[in-house]
């Protein structure tokens, strides 16, 4: 008898310390700093560098204006779009590229990529995306 009233005094000490204990807010803050200014828009990875001209497809920029890519994607929530990655160096590019806050040529619009060739869709977020038909 006398164990079976430890057992019930730890069990109601234990109930009234969780009853009694502060709950604790998480508030995760993380600042990502400002989106990167890139002539043709930036890659959804991070250090977030600079993509070329011919990466991404018409659909990723509204009135020539890019939507952004990663953590500063201002697309539709469903939005899927075509990008050409052999213009990425993760797929093995190693052309020019172009620096932050460089102005783009007058006789390129991001918008109207003359030939461009999509060959993977991603949803801004950072993720290949297999497209619905």
């Amino acid at each position: 008898m006398n164990i079976s009233k430890c057992l019930l005094l730890a069990a109601f000490a234990g109930a009234c310390l969780t009853v009694a204990a502060p709950k604790a807010q998480a508030q995760v803050t993380v600042n990502i700093g400002p989106e990167p200014v890139c002539p043709y828009g930036y890659y959804d990875y991070d250090p977030y560098p600079c993509a070329p001209y011919g990466y991404y497809g018409p659909e990723w920029f509204v009135g020539g204006v890019f939507i952004g890519a990663g953590p500063w994607f201002h697309g539709p929530a469903h939005f899927n779009g075509h990008v050409n990655n052999h213009f990425d160096p993760h797929h093995g590019y190693k052309g020019p590229m172009p620096k932050r806050g460089e102005k783009p040529a007058p006789s390129r619009h991001p918008e109207r990529v003359k030939n461009f060739k999509g060959n993977e869709v991603r949803d801004g977020r950072g993720h290949a995306v297999t497209p619905h038909h």
